[in-house]
């Protein structure tokens, strides 16, 4: 019996290495911008993932002004603040963190339709 217990191999987990906590994997961090459809043609724009030492009511500000949109910040349980803004601002609110210099085009992901 003995050597029967020896031959069996144990489990093996593949993930387990990209699951520890020193490992390098996965420590970029993203800026998500999301599109949520609302009711008919209503649309509304999120952005999340944005640094905690940004002032995400000076951003907004800019938003509105520059895009011509109303928004908001709001605070969520899972993801923290996200800034939410009317309409389908994707590509906008993209190329203006880019041009302010707030994130690197290479952090920001892009999702929706």
């Amino acid at each position: 019996m003995s050597e029967l217990d020896a031959q069996i191999p144990t489990a093996f987990d593949p993930f387990a290495e990209a699951n520890a906590e020193d490992s390098g994997a996965g420590t970029k961090e993203y800026v998500h911008v999301r599109i949520q459809q609302r009711n008919g043609r209503k649309s509304l724009t999120t952005v999340q993932g944005l640094k905690k030492e940004y002032s995400y009511n000076k951003i907004l500000k800019d938003l509105k002004k520059e895009f011509c949109c109303n928004g908001t910040v709001v605070q969520d349980p899972e993801q923290g603040q996200v800034i939410q803004l009317q309409g389908d601002q994707r590509k906008n609110v993209s190329t203006f963190l880019v041009q302010a210099g707030i994130v690197k085009k290479e952090h920001i992901k892009i999702h929706g339709f």
